[in-house]
């Protein structure tokens, strides 16, 4: 990935949209990462990945709780406060 600080970046935000295209390019500030810019293709990729993420999800949790897999809220709570008081 090619990394640009935020001076450059705004300099040459033309190049970097070129560049974007073929992949994504950092952009530090203050020797930082503060983003990255990506085509719109690959944007819409990652979101459609997110959303199937989410959607397995929400469909485990369905599943879990069609089959009896739950706890009630009270019993998390102190079994988390058990696991951090140890």
């Amino acid at each position: 990935m090619k990394i640009l600080n935020a001076s450059d970046a705004k300099r040459e935000f033309g190049e970097v949209l070129i560049n974007a295209q073929h992949g994504p390019v950092g952009i530090n500030r203050n020797g930082k990462p503060v983003a990255v810019v990506v085509s719109a293709s690959e944007y819409a990729q990652l979101e459609a990945l997110k959303e199937a993420h989410l959607k397995q999800s929400i469909e485990e949790g369905i599943a879990d709780l069609q089959a009896g897999k739950v706890s009630e809220g009270k019993s998390v709570i102190d079994k988390l406060r058990k696991r951090t008081n140890s």
